[in-house]
């Protein structure tokens, strides 16, 4: 499908990213797998070369370049490569969390933050689910009560992207544990605080090498300047930004989907049964084009969300559909190529094994599919 997302300058990026992912991802993507974490020495490598931070202004350290299509890039070039895990701690930091820095942070805040989340020096994790909420965002017990100058964290965060390596935690906080909406707030949580500890490297289906931890907060005095936004709009400001991030999860889904496809599309052509390439049988061939035609018709409506959200026009139903619409795609698509591949689409050895894993959990993380379709639903007056 010819897509018209892109620009020139786009497409000149992207041959960037990928000399970079060739360079320094994927010869590393088994070890990260194994490990269960990747080497932070990669993030700031990133840093190095542009990939971080590219809407950071420039008198910050950043691209000064607001635009999601670059973004976009960064996320395919890492799926084409087979990288979807090893590459979350990139995508998560310039598609989700950096957004709430440039939009809410003061001018002391983003003089002392910003240079560091555009050079890689400090990588950035955002700590919502609880063990007892998670789509319930209301629901949070996580605690920071205002004690002078600072705020006194208490609580625990579980399921958290970049846990382990994260250098700032955007933490949602309860400000008024006995408000629920209303008592919400954001505080930004340092790596090093008194009080602040890292629980284990959660052991998961699959994105083995993204680091997936447990926080725990205990007296932890924050500075009152470190409170991100408006005190009591933490929910607000969720709200205000999971609609990016959303679309940034169908982004990546899409083009995890395509990755899939294009490795099955070459081993139907090459592997042979009763004496012809696989892709010759009918029950083949027509499943390859009905996962074509699928993947071209969300790549379509993506795209235009992209350009929608370039435009400040994204609406909140409108990420949601995405969302959830092509994160079911994804694993159906992938499930669907795995079958393709027949026993050896069950070994570790091919990428595709990998593919399925990670794919599962996008169905669930940033807003399960089920809220999604809530979401759209009351959209609609119902």
């Amino acid at each position: 499908m010819r897509r018209t997302l892109f620009e020139t300058d786009h497409e000149l990026f992207r041959g960037a990213v990928r000399e970079f992912v060739e360079r320094e991802v994927t010869p590393n993507v088994d070890k990260w797998e194994a490990d269960g974490i990747v080497d932070k020495a990669m993030f700031r490598q990133a840093g190095r070369a542009g990939l971080l931070g590219m809407a950071v202004p420039e008198e910050h350290g950043g691209g000064g370049v607001d635009d999601f299509r670059f973004n976009v890039v960064i996320g395919e070039e890492l799926m084409r490569a087979g990288a979807f895990a090893s590459g979350v701690c990139i995508t998560l930091h310039n598609d989700v969390v950096l957004p709430y820095f440039l939009e809410l942070a003061t001018e002391e805040q983003k003089a002392r933050w910003l240079p560091g989340l555009a050079s890689g020096e400090l990588m950035s994790a955002i700590a919502m689910t609880e063990p007892g909420a998670g789509s319930d965002l209301a629901g949070i017990a996580a605690s920071a009560i205002r004690d002078g100058g600072a705020y006194v964290v208490n609580g625990s965060k579980t399921f958290i992207t970049n846990g382990i390596n994260s250098d700032l935690i955007v933490a949602a906080v309860k400000t008024d544990p006995a408000a629920r909406h209303a008592g919400m707030s954001l505080i930004v949580i340092e790596e090093g605080m008194e009080g602040f500890t890292r629980g284990r490297n959660l052991e998961k289906i699959g994105l083995h090498a993204q680091d997936t931890a447990e926080l725990f907060f205990d007296d932890v005095r924050v500075p009152a300047e470190n409170l991100l936004g408006e005190e009591g709009r933490g929910f607000a400001h969720l709200m205000g930004n999971l609609p990016q991030e959303r679309l940034s999860l169908a982004a990546g889904s899409i083009a995890h989907a395509q990755t899939a496809f294009d490795w099955a599309l070459e081993y139907v052509k090459e592997r042979s049964a009763f004496g012809r390439p696989i892709g010759g049988f009918q029950t083949i061939r027509h499943a390859m084009a009905e996962m074509r035609t699928e993947l071209d018709i969300a790549q379509t409506y993506v795209d235009s969300r992209v350009t929608a959200l370039n435009a400040g026009e994204l609406t909140a139903e409108e990420a949601a559909k995405a969302k959830w619409w092509v994160t079911e795609l994804e694993n159906k698509v992938i499930g669907r190529c795995l079958q393709m591949f027949g026993g050896w689409g069950y070994m570790e050895e091919y990428p595709i094994a990998r593919a399925f894993r990670d794919a599962r959990v996008q169905t669930i993380y940033g807003g399960t599919n089920e809220v999604m379709k809530e979401i759209i639903g009351r959209s609609l007056g119902l």
